[in-house]
């Protein structure tokens, strides 16, 4: 247990910082909270969980999102884009066939709506495509196969964290807006929001 704790935690610390997150954050504080857009979130799979719970933490800290199936996109629920929103897209081998697809659709309604790509490979599809790519550091899974999705999706939800965090710094989420969403609960109690 404790290997595989070390081994996440040493792929923690080495996430890539680059200038390319005050970017990312600069699109979405743009897009949503000065053009009134929203952030849509993607992924396939597991990474596709990741996409809905940075959706929704997103939007528990003032930032409206949406998670978005990739599959059900391409059935009519790419209906739910608008022309100033947001995409953040998430693959780990930035490949992801259906990732491909769903940007191909949405650049053919809205070829302007800018596209941020979480990934663990620089140097693929999904991150030639992007306005602002994020690197995951591809440090290996500790599933003892090397297949199954574990640290890279730990890393995924860090990454997720450092966006949510850096816009509610960014727009001055206060403690009161947070009451406002969070009206039941442990966390409305502490908010100050009623239960």
């Amino acid at each position: 247990m404790r290997a595989i704790l070390e081994a996440e935690s040493r792929a923690i610390a080495g996430i890539p910082v680059t200038d390319e997150y005050e970017r990312a954050v600069g699109l979405i504080v743009e897009h949503v909270h000065r053009r009134g857009g929203k952030l849509i979130t993607s992924g396939m799979g597991k990474a596709g969980q990741i996409a809905m719970n940075i959706a929704t933490t997103f939007s528990s800290t003032g930032t409206p999102a949406v998670s978005l199936h990739p599959a059900e996109a391409q059935h009519g629920d790419l209906g739910v884009m608008q022309p100033d929103d947001v995409m953040l897209l998430i693959s780990n081998s930035g490949k992801t066939s259906e990732i491909v697809e769903l940007v191909n659709l949405a650049r053919g309604l809205f070829p302007q709506v800018p596209l941020i790509v979480i990934s663990g490979q620089p140097d693929s599809p999904l991150a030639r495509m992007a306005d602002v790519a994020l690197f995951t550091g591809g440090a290996p899974e500790v599933c003892p196969l090397g297949l199954t999705p574990t640290t890279s999706t730990t890393m995924m939800t860090v990454i997720g964290d450092v966006l949510v965090v850096n816009v509610m710094e960014r727009i001055g989420f206060s403690r009161q807006e947070y009451a406002k969403r969070h009206h039941g609960g442990y966390l409305g109690q502490l908010a100050g929001g009623k239960n």
